[in-house]
Order: C-alpha cells, then structure tokens, then sequence
C-alpha cells in the first residue's frame, strides 16, 4: 500500500502546496482522499491519474477539501470514465447536490453515486477497509484509519491513520495507535495563536506514548515556511518519540 501527498497545504495558497489530497493505491485499487483546489492537476501527474480514482473520500466539507470536486467530475466525464463515487460524513449528498444546483450541466453526466458513513462501523471505500472517528474542529469530520482488503488486520488496526483537520486532542493518539504512519494537521507554529487546528506543542502532548512509527506533519499553512524542522523538533520535545517528518506534495511513502 502506497500513499502519495497530492495537497499538503491549506485554505492560504502557496505555489509549492496544493490543498488538501492523498492518494492512497496499492496496485490494484486507488483512493482519493480529500479533493482541494489544485488536487487535480497533482494526481494528473500519477500513475492512477484522474480516470483511475473513481471514489474520493472526504474528511469534512469545508472549502480546502472539496473545491476541486466536480473538476474531477467532469475530467473523468471528457476522459470517457462512467462512474464516480464520494463518500464522506453526513451532509455530504447535500454537498454534492448543492454543488451540481450550481453547474448543473454536469448533472447525470456520468454515473455519480454518492454514500454517508459514521464512526460507529466499518466501512469500505475505493476498496479499502476503513473506520472513522469523529475530529474537534470547526466542522463536524472525521479522521480515517485504513487497511488493504488483503489484509488479515482490521480496518481499526491498519498501517495508515489520516487526522482530516482537527485539534489535538487524546482520542486521536487511541486512533491511529499501533500504526506505521499518522498523518495529522499541525497547521501552524508554536508562536502563532489558533483554534481548531494543533500546533507542534500539544500534538506531541497529545500522542505522548503511543506506538505510532512516523508522524507525517501536513496541513501546513503559509506561517510554517521555513520553520519545518523546528515544527519537528517542538513535536519530538512535547513527549512524541517516534519519527517526525513534514508533508511535501509529491511524497510517496510506502506501508
């Protein structure tokens, strides 16, 4: 399983960060997770590309993950791709359909399906086993753990936990215990004041002792340019102990 860093940035364009996206493939099957603005043209430059993610998975609605949503729509629709699936927490169809009121041209253009899920049971998207779990932030959302179908693990013990936007807070370092990889919003250095985003301070106090192999720093907005291996380092001081690394767009890791 292999997860790509389509948009590691935020709602505050950068010419070096998309927003919000992950591509997650292993080989057989791909999935979208998170579609902001500049996503697109990112997973262009994949192997998937856009005619071969046909579910995206969102975190929560606001506009940095989903701006470039009916932009994959209608790729896929002028690729000759028949069918497109979001997934996402409740209200989403209500996103979707306000989203198509709008540019309603691309209305039943091609097979589009779209699917609530909660935090109470496992789920499957783009062919991946997933469990949810409610975030802290200014939207209701949620974080993802996954695991391949192959896998003999449950979807609640896979090698990859995905944060969404959210403070820090205990429940997360429950979450994604035991994986390979935590992807988790750290929007913001120590000095900037904030709220429903976590700085490198109380996310290391947050996920202080759990079994967590490497934290992927991502969500990054302008204010941390330059200060990446500080924002690390105020990681690794707040108590966290396994390997703290900053999201780039174009960053393949492998689980």
């Amino acid at each position: 399983m292999e997860l790509t860093v389509l948009g590691s940035g935020s709602a505050m364009p950068v010419p070096d960060r998309a927003q919000a996206g992950y591509l997650l493939d292993d080989g057989d099957r791909s999935l979208l997770v998170d579609c902001g603005s500049g996503v697109l043209q990112r997973l262009a430059g994949t192997d998937a590309g856009y005619e071969g993610v046909s579910t995206v998975l969102l975190t929560h609605h606001h506009l940095d993950h989903v701006a470039a949503l009916l932009p994959l729509l209608k790729a896929r629709w002028l690729a000759g791709e028949e069918h497109l699936e979001v997934v996402g927490p409740a209200g989403t169809k209500s996103l979707v359909d306000g989203l198509l009121d709008v540019h309603d041209y691309l209305d039943g253009r091609i097979d589009l399906a779209v699917r609530e899920v909660s935090a109470s049971r496992s789920f499957s998207a783009g062919g991946f086993d997933v469990t949810a779990r409610e975030t802290r932030h200014s939207m209701n959302g949620f974080a993802y753990r996954f695991s391949p179908p192959s896998s003999d693990a449950e979807a609640s013990d896979g090698p990859l936990a995905l944060s969404g936007d959210t403070e820090a807070f205990a429940g997360m370092a429950s979450f994604a215990d035991g994986a390979e990889l935590l992807v988790h919003d750290c929007s913001f250095p120590d000095d900037v004041d904030v709220s429903n985003h976590p700085r490198p301070t109380s996310l290391g106090e947050s996920l202080a002792g759990a079994e967590i192999g490497t934290l992927l720093l991502s969500h990054l907005y302008p204010h941390t340019g330059g200060r990446e291996r500080e924002m690390e380092q105020g990681v690794r001081d707040a108590g966290f102990d396994g390997e703290v690394r900053t999201a780039t767009d174009g960053l393949r890791l492998s689980l």
